[in-house]
């Protein structure tokens, strides 16, 4: 029981770092985002709430399908959305997949 806890420790104190180092590109990652949901909203004719919602969905690979893009350049931009979405997800998962190595690989060294 113990040496789980412990591995849960090094598990999230290396999660935080991966996170540090890595958060300029997540953040401009979430940025772009924002900005190119703010644009769909203006190309559609949406409120801007409506164009940060459909951004984070979309980026998210949820789509929930209650906000649809009609405009061709609406489209494309909801592409890249989702390709930004894609990175954003891996480069976390890939942090987190590292952080649970080092975890458990300094429980077989200590």
């Amino acid at each position: 029981m113990k040496a789980s806890r412990i591995i849960r420790r090094r598990f999230f104190h290396e999660l935080w770092r991966g996170l540090a180092i890595i958060w300029p590109v997540l953040s401009g990652l979430l940025v772009l985002m924002a900005l190119i949901g703010l644009l769909v909203a203006k190309v559609e004719g949406w409120p801007l709430s409506d164009g940060l919602y459909f951004s984070f969905v979309t980026g998210l690979t949820v789509g929930y399908g209650d906000l649809v893009p009609k405009a061709g350049l609406s489209r494309v931009l909801a592409m890249s959305i989702g390709l930004c979405g894609i990175v954003l997800t891996g480069l976390v998962v890939a942090i987190a997949v590292e952080a649970l190595r080092a975890a458990l690989s300094s429980e077989d060294r200590g």
